[in-house]
């Protein structure tokens, strides 16, 4: 109530002022009731104004995401917690789109970018409606802590699937085109605030993060850990940084003296603010024992650039203040880049100068958005297998549908979700394409994660009176996720078991068993699951990660032809968990399609297509370029198949490997075309000095001189990639 009070004043007085152009400069400024409500001035003078007027305890009120309002001085309370991993979350309704390790699967960053500014046009909306309720609480704000770029090194880690996958160059790529659309493109105004997390050297084990120490080496953090932390400071200017729970080479995450003050403030000169995980802070002293209390706790965090405490550590910076352990115009420095953020999103000025302030209702979950959804949904979905078994004609006579995660709306959802009235499961979306002519029998068949109790089974030999039979498998949330969210996981949502469950194996065996009909495998899961059997057993394997609300029209649409599967993997799927180095080894020493010399099952960038690619005609615009020199680089790609298709045209690069520690191939660009059958285009990619980086054991960059090669396809170079069919071309270039 106060707050809206205080708009419609200033709301009125405002066109009061506006009324009289004469009313200018020092005599407008005191026109208001607080000299920091005039819009006329600056930003950073308004918040200095205000930090001037406030006590040290209404300032250290100020440094928690809870933060208090200030009455007094005019100031609303504000929670800076809210969550949009895939869309809007914990908040009620919104679109839920496909999580992110599906988005990343498209590798488009155009359909990224219109998800997120899909989000935050709705954060908008619910944000203006919440206010006028009086909600200002948890999830209700308008600063999203998302996205997620940490590196997806190992497949155990319950929480790979909140991030763009393995590969730094993709991460970078699609989370600037989240902050982009999160954060709008107005000058002056924030249309939401973005958070890059967790910073940095952070993916796991869950039940080690509030005491391990991650071990890496200069190279591998600044090759692999940081690229993507570097593009959406330095390029995409993200307003905010989330430190993780663990410590990085000795020092807690959330209080590093390299990874915040040398590297992030220094090195990349950040601007905004810096928050801590929730309670990271007060494992400073509970879990890393770096510290002896809370306010030495608070005290290392606030004098390393942490501004903003999730938890509740923060309040004892008065002790500490009292113990000469900070300074007030440390407090004053950090306090002023949160104002700043309140100020860029327009919470002290009239909502008529916001160009956000527009948004409504009607935004929420529309049809735009729910488009959006469908395509990201289709788009993200990778066909692993297909012996011919797909697409299925809709008009069969009869079609059996069974598994466990078939009727299961869970699945659509991953963690950090919202809320929709429009989920579509699997079930649901195939009944609505196949012909109304067509016999469809539905069964569960089998439990997901466990023996069925009931030793008679009435569903496995159905299959056999069908003409398909399509069984969805899979894991959900329940297996995988944060610390304390997967409710079946052993090990804190980590998966340190990375097999099908053995009583979904099972029962796959028994419907493949006694007939030749075909069998399509739909699976669901936000991480990598070694299933050598089921590529032998199923016809067609068509993944499907947590698709969001549209999840079951889409996997139906491709399913029935209606559109052409073209999502690409974008984390390598090993044959056995025995192909992993310890899990706690951040070593990146046969990790990811960059470093792995081991058979995967599936390599990272690949994913089929009902049609067929053909790539020819590489060239360079020179042969021979000197060490800061542009190289472009072009290859014809031709629709050779039947079908009208999108597929994604990778580039990868092998550098001079003078030491035997070099990536064996790295992502540097890709682009998404869509081509007509028999119908070709020519893509054409830039190179600059970046791609042809690598960085030395000190951390520093360097292009060396020598033979460089360049591979572009449809998927990552390797004898495996080439097993499965993806094409690719490539030619050597020399560095000077």
């Amino acid at each position: 109530m106060f707050q809206r009070i205080t708009i419609i004043f200033l709301t009125i007085f405002l066109v009061s002022c506006n009324s009289n152009n004469s009313n200018t400069g020092s005599s407008e400024t005191s026109s208001y009731d607080f000299p920091w409500y005039n819009p006329e001035i600056s930003f950073k003078e308004r918040v200095q104004l205000l930090i001037t007027e406030m006590t040290i305890e209404e300032k250290i009120s100020q440094l928690t995401y809870d933060a208090a309002p200030i009455e007094r001085l005019g100031v609303p309370e504000y929670n800076w917690w809210s969550e949009a991993l895939h869309g809007v979350a914990r908040n009620g309704r919104a679109t839920v789109f496909p999580q992110p390790i599906g988005m990343a699967a498209t590798f488009d960053r155009e359909l990224i970018h219109r998800v997120f500014n899909a989000v935050s046009d709705e954060g908008r909306a619910k944000f203006a409606i919440a206010q006028e309720l009086g909600n200002y609480g948890q999830y209700a704000g308008l600063t999203f802590w998302t996205p997620n770029i940490n590196i997806f090194r190992d497949p155990r880690w319950g929480r790979g699937m909140e991030t763009y996958g393995e590969d730094p160059y993709l991460t970078a790529q699609l989370g600037m085109e989240v902050v982009r659309g999160l954060q709008g493109n107005d000058p002056k105004y924030l249309k939401t605030g973005a958070c890059a997390k967790h910073f940095a050297v952070h993916s796991g084990p869950e039940a080690l993060r509030h005491e391990f120490n991650a071990i890496t080496t200069m190279k591998d953090l600044y090759e692999t850990y940081l690229p993507a932390f570097k593009a959406l400071v330095t390029e995409a200017n993200v307003e905010s940084v989330m430190g993780a729970y663990n410590r990085v080479l000795g020092e807690p995450a959330c209080a590093s003296q390299l990874l915040l003050q040398d590297i992030l403030l220094g090195e990349w000169g950040f601007k905004g603010h810096i928050l801590s995980d929730c309670w990271a802070i007060q494992d400073f002293h509970t879990g890393h024992k770096v510290t002896s209390d809370v306010a030495e706790s608070a005290a290392l965090a606030l004098n390393r650039g942490v501004s903003l405490n999730c938890g509740n550590s923060f309040p004892a910076l008065d002790e500490a203040l009292e113990r000469g352990l900070v300074t007030e115009a440390t407090i004053d420095e950090r306090l002023a880049t949160l104002f700043i953020t309140r100020f860029e999103l327009g919470l002290f000025d009239p909502p008529s100068m916001n160009p956000y302030s527009h948004i409504d209702e009607s935004v929420i979950n529309n049809t735009e958005h729910k488009e959006i959804a469908y395509e990201a949904a289709v788009k993200s979905m990778v066909l692993l297998k297909n012996n011919g078994a797909l697409p299925l004609e809709r008009d069969l006579k009869t079609l059996y549908i069974t598994g466990p995660q078939a009727n299961n709306g869970t699945v659509l959802l991953g963690n950090y979700y919202g809320l929709s009235s429009n989920l579509v499961n699997i079930l649901e979306g195939i009944t609505s394409r196949v012909s109304v002519g067509t016999t469809v029998d539905y069964r569960m068949g089998t439990m997901a994660y466990q023996e069925n109790i009931n030793p008679v089974d009435w569903a496995s030999g159905g299959a056999v009176d069908h003409e398909a039979t399509i069984v969805v498998l899979g894991i959900s949330q329940l297996l995988e996720g944060e610390e304390g969210e997967s409710l079946a996981s052993p090990s804190k949502g980590d998966r340190l078991d990375l097999n099908l469950p053995s009583n979904q194996l099972e029962y796959l065996r028994k419907l493949k068993a006694g007939h030749d009909h075909p069998v399509i495998v739909v699976m669901t899961g936000g991480s990598p699951i070694t299933m050598p059997e089921v590529e032998e057993l199923a016809d067609a394997i068509l993944w499907v990660w947590y698709p969001g609300q549209e999840g079951g029209n889409a996997v139906a649409d491709i399913i029935f032809g209606n559109r052409a599967p073209s999502g690409k993997l974008p984390i390598t799927f090993p044959e056995s968990v025995a192909q992993l180095p310890p899990f706690e080894d951040y070593s990146m020493k046969e990790r990811t399609y960059r470093y792995i010399t081991s058979r995967p099952l599936y390599p990272f960038g690949y994913g089929l297509s009902y049609t067929e690619f053909s790539f020819s005609d590489l060239n360079f615009d020179k042969e021979e370029i000197a060490a800061d020199e542009p190289l472009s680089v072009s290859v014809k790609v031709r629709n050779t198949g039947e079908f009208d298709a999108d597929e994604v045209v990778q580039l990868y690069v092998t550098v001079p490997d003078r030491v035997g520690n070099q990536p064996r191939w790295s992502l540097k660009n890709f682009t998404r075309v869509t081509l007509k059958r028999g119908a070709s285009t020519t893509v054409s990619f830039k190179l600059g000095h970046e791609a042809l980086e690598q960085f030395n054991e000190e951390g520093k960059p360097e292009v060396l001189p020598g033979e460089y090669m360049v591979y572009i396809g449809n998927g990552s170079p390797g004898e495996r990639s080439k097993e499965l069919g993806v094409q690719i071309v490539s030619s050597p270039f020399t560095v000077q």
